[in-house]
């Protein structure tokens, strides 16, 4: 597996509940600001095998993105569920719901 997709992985788990990011966050924060597309596919094959919460990674619009009607209301429904809600025109408020990753630090507390 390569660094950007380990550190997107790492990044989607971090996700809490009753949050999202977006497809451009997550990719820049993983070390690719033009990789959103690739996120797509680490989501599409990924998922299940690294138990991804692939429901909270919407588009920078704050919508859904999945076309597949059944996969679209699936993510719409687990969303509500954690207390998101949608406007009038089936968004978001990414101001509100967007969740801001933070760097794990790994250093020692030195004294």
């Amino acid at each position: 597996m390569n660094p950007f997709t380990k550190k997107a992985i790492e990044i989607i788990k971090s996700i809490p509940v009753g949050k999202v990011m977006t497809y451009g966050q997550i990719a820049a924060e993983a070390g690719s600001a033009r990789g959103a597309r690739q996120i797509v596919r680490i989501l599409h094959s990924m998922s299940d095998s690294h138990e991804l919460p692939w429901h909270r990674v919407i588009n920078a619009k704050g919508e859904i993105a999945i076309k597949d009607k059944e996969s679209h209301d699936i993510q719409i429904e687990r969303l509500k569920k954690e207390g998101i809600m949608f406007d009038e025109h089936h968004r978001i408020n990414l101001e509100q719901y967007r969740h801001d990753y933070q760097q794990p630090h790994n250093e020692e507390i030195r004294e």
